[in-house]
């Protein structure tokens, strides 16, 4: 018999062993993403229309994996139109679990006065996944890449009215900013920054 297939009760995301969100115990959350739900609490604390703006920049992967061709104004529609059905939306804001990190807080001061020209101040940072981020840098020649694919990260994306695009990626260690096209290509490394 085939498994029901789950999906996240926050973004709607489907639900595999690897992408499960943590309890607070550490054990592994059969509700929601690591992407959302982190450590007993949401990542982010959004409201329904922007965890569906923040989704909508992910429209190519949705497309290339259901064969459509939304827009990105039509897919956000489409997860507003979606989102009342899962458990998070059905909880009032106030009541959700929150997650106030105080590392989320820093990355966010640090990013914040590295001070880049072009890059606005971030007020949020999100939980991604490596190999969602992992951009292929060309250096001296060679083409290589920065990030665990495994791991998970907070980052964000900016982009900016010319279709550029900023990302933010950050761990216990490093800072790393890069300037890229909408599609990952022609990734440049604006900043990589040791922290401490």
């Amino acid at each position: 018999m085939e498994k029901e297939m789950k999906f996240c009760q926050s973004c709607g995301m489907p639900l595999t062993e690897d992408v499960l969100g943590t309890n607070a115990d550490g054990s592994k959350n059969e509700e929601y993403c690591i992407y959302c739900y982190k450590d007993g609490a949401f990542t982010g604390g959004f409201t329904m229309e922007e965890m569906a703006e923040f989704c909508a920049q992910f429209v190519d992967e949705y497309n290339k994996n259901t064969g459509q061709s939304l827009s990105r104004d039509e897919y956000k529609k489409t997860l507003l139109q979606y989102y009342p059905l899962l458990k998070r939306w059905k909880m009032p804001l106030e009541e959700q679990p929150q997650t106030k990190s105080p590392i989320k807080q820093q990355f966010i001061d640090e990013v914040n006065t590295i001070g880049i020209n072009d890059l606005p101040k971030i007020n949020n940072l999100f939980v991604l996944k490596g190999s969602l981020i992992n951009l292929e840098y060309h250096l001296n020649g060679n083409t290589v890449k920065l990030l665990d694919d495994n791991a998970t990260y907070w980052g964000t994306q900016i982009v900016r009215e010319d279709g550029c695009c900023y990302g933010v990626c950050c761990d216990e260690h490093y800072i790393l900013v890069s300037k890229y096209e909408k599609d990952g290509s022609n990734a440049e490394i604006v900043i990589l920054k040791r922290r401490g």
